[in-house]
């Protein structure tokens, strides 16, 4: 009876993450991508802790999704902060053509 429960969940979080592969291909924002990644590792993790209770590992398979979620976690970290520090080009050349025309104004 556990194993079929323990399918039965993982097939339901398999079918949960098709909309979230929307959001990530289709995403308005970058931000918006990295966070149907995020969901979608997190997502991972649980299931690597179903697939324990199949195997009766769960010991093992607890320490691989702690270790990805992690891993998950860092990445989306970075990521988001990457993408916050970065100036699109438009948005850096107003602001260059706004600063010569400000020195200009003051000479």
């Amino acid at each position: 009876m556990k194993e079929y429960f323990a399918i039965l969940m993982g097939a339901a979080l398999l079918v949960l993450m098709i909309p979230i592969l929307y959001r990530i291909i289709r995403g308005p924002t970058g931000f918006d991508r990295i966070l149907g990644v995020n969901v979608i590792g997190t997502k991972t993790a649980v299931i690597l802790v179903i697939i324990g209770t199949l195997f009766e590992r769960v010991d093992m398979f607890v320490d691989f999704a702690i270790a990805y979620a992690l891993l998950n976690f860092v990445a989306a970290i970075v990521v988001s902060r990457y993408f916050n520090r970065t100036v699109p080009l438009h948005e850096m050349e107003e602001k260059l053509s706004a600063a010569r025309q400000s020195r200009g104004k003051v000479n």
